[in-house]
Order: structure tokens, then C-alpha cells, then sequence
């Protein structure tokens, strides 16, 4: 604008020195335009100066002042935030070809995360934490989950924040494909061998022919696979585009960065999905973490059935429980399964003191409040944890993981509780028909047998009425929830071709899970718990009970067990929950629970599972 005011005067005095009598209005009449365009750009300069304004800042500041009813003053502003918008271009070029942040004054919207911390100071131990839990090797992986965040300051008000987030997300994921870990290079190099050789399974210290391994690929060679020359072309065309038209259009800005985020979510969700293998690996997650195979952590359960009923020893919990489970994986994972490896066993420190003489009822009333007091709550703390390589580590996140183990110990709990049901009837059964075999010939034993069968009979019903309530619980999760739902994300992997769109059904996928196993809803989820509970007090007293006469306490187990299972099924048919997301699958969950309406009778008090019965004489011994 200066040098145009320093033509129009250089202009004004040669034809003042070319006339023999100058005349004054002709200065006026030259200068004219200027009184109305420098007085306000004055005003301009001294508050982008008071005010320290730069950047996306000053961007929104001239925006705003484009909007005047004076055409000169608005042709000249424009014309400024045109330059302004050349250089935001340049940043975007640089960020959205080549994944670089062009940035040395701060004047960008997107910023490392560093940068926000330095300036504000109070996120720094929550990021160094986060960042302690990612590979500390693989920049890519921090700079993908925490590396750059939109500073909200430097966006300009006319660029929305849903192109804001498309233009985050399309610089990551160029700066990911442009950049592959290095062990990548590695994984191409197996893939490659297994490809020649067949399928074969990989074991570190299996005997054979030792691992060769090639060259290592170019890691740059890599990249220009991961994002064609021809795909950075086309995306630096369209940045070109806006850069050269006269006027800043906002539709055509947002459509070329959609345009971009497509590209960089297409290509990511080819490394991701294809590349690596994503839907072999959301099986393996689903035949592990949610059970899916039924007989491995059967087997499992069996193994290590005696040494759950003892408290773990803290120091050598997750060592004992290594034993069961490789006993379990020889009997039933097959050398074709590729992902067993990846998964492994963990015992978390509970620091709980465990006592494992006291199961008396008021104890397991903690349970409902969430602590452990007794030897029931000491191995709910089995975690599965899943080895996850670069780039599925872009999808499976910390948090993600972590609902799938919060689901696994759900599960796993729940499956026990069914075996441990099924068990107690085998084991007494058995013993029942080994003395009635023995005593057969001697009447007075043989009726005190048939005695104590009587006796026993009514908590044999409550058995039926405890496995009856967990089996439709289990299959309700496992076939109306899990298979639903995988059958959905499953549709939604061959439709979608677009990275973000994935993580967003996979999202949703981990919270109908969440939501529709109650697990969200605090009342219903302590309920389960000591249900749950009850049930394996349930079981291990009944086979401890051999010729005791005394059935009190199972008794009180049994009350406890009405009580919660009321409460349980009240709460489940509620209008709160019937006009939640969840009712339909809630629905065919209290259809299997009330096919007869035997627990809406018992809920309104008319039907009593067992009522307190007399005590019968003891018999003496003649």
C-alpha cells in the first residue's frame, strides 16, 4: 500500500514540475483516495501493535475489517489478507505434503504439544505420563496421539473447526505415511519370507532353521509406497489452486481439505487395514478378550480351578497362574494361530489382604461396595495385555485396550461363576451316588442318605435357579451383544475405506459392548458382582457341607441370592432403562429370564425361591 502512496506522489510532483503554474487542487485531487484508506490502516497498524496481533489473529482481524461500506478501504484490506493468506498456504503446503510444521513464530493453528504445555504448565505431567505409556523409540507413535493440537487462538473464526481437525488429521497422517517406524522394515521382511516359504508360525526359540533375515528396505522407499509422488501431487495441486485465486472462498476451502483428508485417510486406512492386517488381529482381540474362544479359557478355568479357590500369594500370583495357562494353550490353540503369541497373562498387585478361612455372608456384602475382603476377589484381577506393533498402534490405543480388558475380567468372572455351578453339581452328585452305592445294603445309612438328600434338595433347586440366571446372562452377552455387534463392525469394515470413519465404528462398536453388558450403569454392574459372589460361596459350601447338619449359612446364601436377583430384574424392567438405547437387547434378555414369569412373581414377594425350613432331628445312631 506504501509503495503505491509513494507512486501516486512521485506521480503528483513530476506533473507538478511539468507545469509552468502549478495549481494546488491538482495535489489535492491525486492524494484524495488517500484520506479515506491511510487514516483507519493507521488505526490498523497501531492496534495489531498494541495488541502484539499475528498470525491466524491478525487473519480474523482483517476478515472482519474486509466488511466496510467504503470500496477502497475494502479493496485495500482484502489485498492485505490476501498476502496473509499466502503465507497460511505455505504452512499448509508444507504441512499437508509433506507432514512438516513450517512454524518458527507461532503464527500457525496447529502447534506441537510441547509448545502448550511450555505455555501453560499445567498438562505437562498428565502428557509425560501419557507419553511414558507409548514406544519410547517410535516418534511417530507420540507425535500421532500427542504430538499436535489445534491452538485456539491462532484459528481464524471463518475456518470452522471441523476443516480445523480435517487439516490435524490430514497432516499427521501424511507425516505417518512419510515417515513408517522403522520396524515396518522388519515386518516386511517377514512378510515377505512367509510369503515364499508358506504359512508357517513364527516362535523365537523353535527348533529348525534359524530366522534370515534380508536387507532391510529403504525406509524412504517405504514412505513413497505408503503415499504415491502422484497422491502428494494431486494434494499440492489443490493447495496451488487456492493459493492463486484472487479471493479467499471458504466452500472451496473446505471442499479442497476434505478433498485431502479423504486422500490421507484413504491411504492410511490402507497401511492400517490391509497392510497390517487390522481384522485378523479385531479376531484375535475378540477370540481372547471376549471369549470368543470358549474352549481355551474353559481348559483354562479347569486348570487352574484348585488354585483359585486359595488366595493369591502376591509375589508369585501371575507365576502360578502361567502354569494352567500354557497347560491350556498346548491342549486347544492350534501352531496356525499367529496372534496367541501377542497375548499374554497378567496378575496386577491387588495389595488387598486376603483371607481366605472367612466366608461368612456380611463379608460378601463389601463385595456389592466394590472391595474384597475374602479369597473370591483376589484373582478378579486376571488381565490379558495384547502386543500391538506399529502401525496398529495408531488404532489400538491405551484407552482401547483398556476396555477390553475391563470387558475380558467381566467375562472371565462370568464364565468361572457358570463352571464352578456345573462343577458343584458333578462333584456332589458323584459323592451322593458313591454312598448310596456303598450303603445301599445298610438300611439306617441308607436313610440317613436319603435324609440328607431331602435336606439338600431345596438348595439343589436354588443351584438350578443361580446357573439358570448366569447361563442366560452369558449367552445374552456373548450371542445378543458380542456377536451382534461384531457382526455390525464387520459390515462396517467392508463398506468404509476411510480411517477415521473405522476408529469412529470401532468406538461405538467398544461401547455397545460396554453398554449393553450394564457395565455402565453402577447399580446393576454391583449387583452382578455379588451375584456372582453368592454364587461361588454358593458352590464352595455346598461341597464343604459332607455330613453337616447345620444348613444356616446356605441358607442365608440363598436370601442373599433372592434378594439381589429381585433387585436385579426390577431394576432390568425399569422405565429408566426401557427407553434407553439398550431396550431392545434388554428386552430378549428378560424374555429368557421370565419365559414363565417366575421372576416378576418372585420380584412382587408372591413366589419365595426357598423359605425358611425346620430343622429336622438329628438321627441317632442305634
Amino acid at each position: 500500500m506504501l509503495s503505491v502512496y509513494k507512486s501516486t506522489v512521485l506521480q503528483i510532483e513530476q506533473k507538478l514540475l511539468s507545469e509552468t503554474m502549478p495549481i494546488l487542487t491538482s495535489v489535492a485531487q491525486g492524494l484524495n483516495k488517500f484520506f479515506v484508506i491511510l487514516p483507519p490502516l493507521y488505526e490498523l497498524i497501531l492496534e495489531i501493535e498494541r495488541d502484539d496481533i499475528r498470525g491466524g489473529q491478525l487473519l480474523n482481524l482483517l476478515h472482519k475489517r474486509c466488511h466496510c461500506g467504503v470500496p477502497e478501504l475494502q479493496a485495500c484490506i482484502q489485498r492485505l489478507l490476501w498476502h496473509g493468506h499466502q503465507v497460511l498456504y505455505n504452512q499448509l503446503s508444507s504441512w499437508m505434503v509433506y507432514g512438516i510444521l513450517q512454524d518458527q513464530h507461532g503464527e500457525f493453528f496447529i502447534r506441537r504439544q510441547e509448545d502448550q504445555d511450555m505455555e501453560y504448565g499445567s498438562s505437562i505431567p498428565d502428557t509425560s505420563e501419557k507419553l511414558a505409556r507409548l514406544s519410547t523409540d517410535d516418534t511417530s507413535l507420540t507425535d500421532w496421539h500427542l504430538g499436535f493440537h489445534i491452538f485456539l487462538d491462532m484459528l481464524p473464526e471463518y475456518i470452522h473447526m471441523r476443516v480445523a481437525e480435517s487439516i490435524l488429521f490430514a497432516g499427521k497422517a501424511i507425516r505417518v505415511l512419510r515417515n513408517p517406524s522403522p520396524s515396518i522394515q522388519f515386518q516386511d521382511t517377514l512378510y515377505n519370507q512367509q510369503t515364499k516359504k508358506g504359512s508357517q508360525k513364527l516362535q523365537g526359540s523353535a527348533g529348525g532353521v534359524p530366522f534370515q533375515r534380508e536387507p532391510f528396505l529403504d525406509v524412504k522407499k517405504i514412505g513413497e509406497e505408503l503415499l504415491p509422488i502422484s497422491e502428494a501431487d494431486k494434494i499440492e495441486t489443490m493447495l496451488l489452486d487456492l493459493k492463486e485465486s484472487s479471493e479467499f472462498h471458504k466452500r472451496s476451502f473446505e471442499c479442497s481439505v476434505d478433498s485431502i483428508r479423504a486422500i490421507a485417510a484413504s491411504h492410511l486406512w490402507q497401511l492400517v487395514v490391509v497392510r497390517a492386517d487390522l481384522n485378523g488381529h479385531l479376531k484375535a482381540l475378540k477370540d481372547y478378550f471376549l471369549l470368543a474362544k470358549g474352549d481355551f479359557f474353559q481348559c483354562f478355568l479347569e486348570e487352574s480351578r484348585q488354585l483359585m479357590r486359595l488366595p493369591p500369594r502376591q509375589s508369585t500370583a501371575e507365576a502360578d497362574l502361567m502354569v494352567p495357562f500354557q497347560l491350556a494353550a498346548i491342549k486347544t490353540i492350534s501352531e496356525e494361530d499367529k496372534y496367541f503369541s501377542r497375548v499374554s497373562l497378567q496378575m496386577p498387585s491387588f495389595g488387598i489382604t486376603l483371607k481366605s478361612s472367612q466366608r461368612d455372608l456380611p463379608k460378601t456384602k463389601a463385595f456389592a461396595d466394590g472391595s474384597s475382603e475374602t479369597s473370591l476377589g483376589g484373582w478378579d484381577g486376571i488381565a490379558l495385555e495384547y502386543s500391538v506393533d506399529w502401525p496398529l498402534q495408531l488404532f489400538f490405543t491405551q484407552e482401547v485396550l483398556s476396555k477390553y480388558c475391563r470387558i475380558f475380567q467381566y467375562l472371565l468372572r462370568l464364565k468361572r461363576t457358570q463352571m464352578e455351578l456345573e462343577k458343584s453339581w458333578a462333584s456332589v452328585m458323584h459323592q451322593d451316588h458313591t454312598d448310596f452305592a456303598k450303603h445301599r445294603n445298610d438300611q439306617m445309612n441308607c436313610s440317613i442318605s436319603q435324609l440328607r438328600r431331602q435336606r439338600f434338595r431345596p438348595m439343589w433347586r436354588v443351584r438350578e435357579h443361580m446357573a439358570f440366571l448366569i447361563r442366560n446372562l452369558q449367552f445374552y452377552i456373548q450371542v445378543d451383544v458380542i456377536e451382534s455387534q461384531w457382526n455390525v463392525l464387520q459390515s462396517h469394515i467392508q463398506d468404509s475405506h476411510d480411517f477415521t470413519e473405522l476408529v469412529g465404528f470401532h468406538q461405538e462398536y467398544l461401547s455397545a459392548l460396554i453398554s449393553q453388558s450394564f457395565l455402565d450403569i453402577g447399580s446393576v454392574s454391583r449387583i452382578l458382582d455379588s451375584i456372582m459372589t453368592l454364587c461361588l460361596q454358593f458352590c464352595w459350601n455346598i461341597e464343604n457341607q459332607e455330613s453337616s447338619q447345620n444348613t444356616s449359612e446356605l441358607e442365608h446364601i440363598t436370601e442373599e441370592f433372592n434378594k439381589k436377583s429381585n433387585s436385579l430384574y426390577t431394576i432390568l424392567r425399569s422405565s429408566r432403562l426401557a427407553g434407553s438405547q439398550r431396550a431392545p437387547f434388554l428386552r430378549r434378555f428378560l424374555l429368557r429370564m421370565n419365559f414363565n414369569s417366575f421372576f416378576e412373581a418372585t420380584a412382587r414377594g408372591v413366589l419365595n425361591v426357598v423359605r425358611p425350613r425346620p430343622s429336622l432331628p438329628v438321627l441317632s445312631q442305634p
